[in-house]
């Protein structure tokens, strides 16, 4: 008897979610910083690892969040600047096993590593191309370009025939086409200003109804809200979650009039069924 084949996965949140700004919008605004993962636990099932660009964080903090996380959380994690910004790909060996050493133990949890390149930094091949052959196995990897030139034919050709993904991504200047290089969609919304506003309803759902047919069509897919500034990206996230998957996310209550981006207090969110501070 042949197995039911698995239904693709579909996982939506936010690039971070330690953000003091969300005191008293998000969170509750009595709610120790030290119970801020759990809460967000409540309303989503992945995350954004962004602080481990700056600074790897220890293997002791990555299994303290897989087991204050539930069985099916998934954290999605940006490797370090060191590797992308410093290096720039340059000798990824050692880089690469320090960074895995640390971030495999998060175990069944490790979702996409994320690999963002500076801006202006122009398009090396060469370079790209033995950097995708040093990346470990049964692992996804996704590349975030943020200079244009990183998207001619040739740089997509060596994501796709070493199964990594392109990052698809809205930010000016460096900003992707909706179209999937590899064998999964990643998405980042860093906002409708710089990390900032509100995505209006049909932004948010020409995307949902692309990601409803790469899903159709077998295709994982991953969405992180970096637009942290006014409290956007949990209610954006939320609102996605909710197109693409009726019933199973209420989107929080729209920001209160006065200060932007803030709701009203007391707002509920409601659980999801079934970072650290962030780099850009």
């Amino acid at each position: 008897m042949c197995a039911e084949p698995s239904t693709p996965l579909l996982r939506i949140g936010c690039s971070g979610w330690q953000y003091r700004h969300w005191r008293g919008d998000f969170y509750p605004a009595g709610l120790p910083t030290s119970r801020w993962l759990a809460r967000y636990t409540q309303i989503f099932d992945t995350v954004e690892l962004n602080n481990s660009f700056y600074r790897l964080p220890p293997p002791e903090a990555f299994r303290r969040w897989r087991e204050g996380t539930p069985t099916d959380f998934l954290f999605a994690v940006k490797a370090s600047r060191y590797l992308t910004h410093m290096k720039k790909l340059k000798d990824p060996a050692e880089p690469l096993e320090r960074f895995f050493e640390a971030a495999r133990e998060l175990g069944p949890k490790l979702g996409p590593v994320l690999y963002q390149l500076p801006p202006r930094w122009p398009a090396n091949v060469a370079r790209l191309r033995a950097f995708v052959a040093a990346l470990p196995a049964r692992v996804r990897h996704v590349m975030e370009f943020r200079d244009p030139s990183w998207y001619a034919p040739e740089v997509l050709e060596v994501l796709a025939d070493g199964g990594v993904a392109l990052c698809l991504h809205d930010m000016t200047g460096s900003a992707t086409p909706r179209a999937r290089v590899g064998p999964f969609v990643y998405v980042r919304f860093h906002g409708v200003t710089r990390y900032g506003g509100r995505y209006d309803e049909k932004t948010l759902g020409g995307w949902a109804a692309w990601m409803a047919a790469e899903r159709a069509a077998g295709v994982d897919v991953f969405a992180y809200f970096n637009n942290d500034v006014g409290g956007h990206a949990p209610r954006d996230a939320a609102r996605l979650a909710e197109m693409l998957r009726p019933s199973a996310i209420t989107p929080p209550a729209p920001p209160a009039r006065g200060r932007e981006g803030r709701r009203a207090p007391g707002t509920p969110l409601r659980p999801r069924s079934g970072g650290p501070s962030r780099a850009r």
